[in-house]
């Protein structure tokens, strides 16, 4: 019986674009080494003719896009730095109005009617729960009662509600309701001797306030008012 000749057959294996990526990685020398492969490549570049592919022109490009990006995201950050620096220094303004009321009623008039101008707003309004009793001093424009638990329908456990594209609700506006298409709306806690009350800050505009805002100004601005309408009323904390 003859002897059966041959070699033994290695198992193959498809080469995946990953073993490529791979390999590529490890060897970033391959294509000055193999130069003669770049005319077969089909790279995201300028053909420059006579199998001259340029791949620097690819770097170029894209190392400009990232420019234009990097720019881009500079603007906007310049954008947000100064809005939000324009809000800072509107709510400064505010608080030095409110502590500079020399009554309760110029207090809850500024609240409820200098705020606005001073905010860039269409409407502000103090908005306080009825206690089933008659509740001092806001006999006022600008100032709303309302049933008890109405904050807590509109806000639940947050202290703060930004609200875009909405049609104003009478029952915190009034009349001016209609001017409302986006909302802020502020828990305050004057006492633990008063019932819950809420500021409520509307514009025309149906995008000034919007979910994922900073609310930090205008929670600083609600604990300014809660302190200095306690102050007027001579009311414990």
């Amino acid at each position: 019986m003859g002897r059966e000749t041959g070699h033994t057959q290695r198992p193959t294996h498809a080469v995946s674009c990953d073993d490529v990526r791979a390999y590529l990685r490890g060897h970033p020398d391959f294509l000055v080494q193999n130069a003669d492969l770049v005319p077969h490549l089909t790279p995201p570049s300028i053909d420059r003719g006579r199998g001259v592919v340029d791949l620097q022109m690819f770097m170029v490009d894209r190392l400009r896009g990232d420019l234009r990006r990097l720019k881009d995201q500079n603007r906007e950050l310049l954008g947000s730095s100064r809005a939000n620096l324009n809000s800072q220094n509107r709510i400064h303004a505010a608080v030095l109005y409110l502590l500079d009321a020399q009554s309760f009623e110029q207090l809850i008039h500024t609240i409820t009617n200098d705020l606005a101008v001073l905010l860039d707003l269409d409407v502000a309004c103090l908005v306080v729960e009825s206690n089933g009793s008659d509740i001092p001093h806001v006999q006022t424009s600008g100032v709303r009662v309302v049933a008890a638990g109405t904050v807590a329908d509109l806000l639940g456990h947050a202290d703060v509600a930004l609200n875009a594209d909405i049609v104003g609700d009478p029952l915190l506006y009034g009349h001016a309701a209609a001017l409302v298409r986006s909302e802020a709306l502020v828990r305050i806690q004057v006492s633990s001797e008063t019932p819950d009350g809420l500021l409520a800050f509307g514009s025309r505009d149906p995008h000034t306030f919007q979910q994922g805002q900073g609310t930090d100004l205008v929670g600083f601005l609600a604990r300014v008012i809660e302190r200095v309408i306690r102050g007027w009323l001579d009311l414990p904390a």
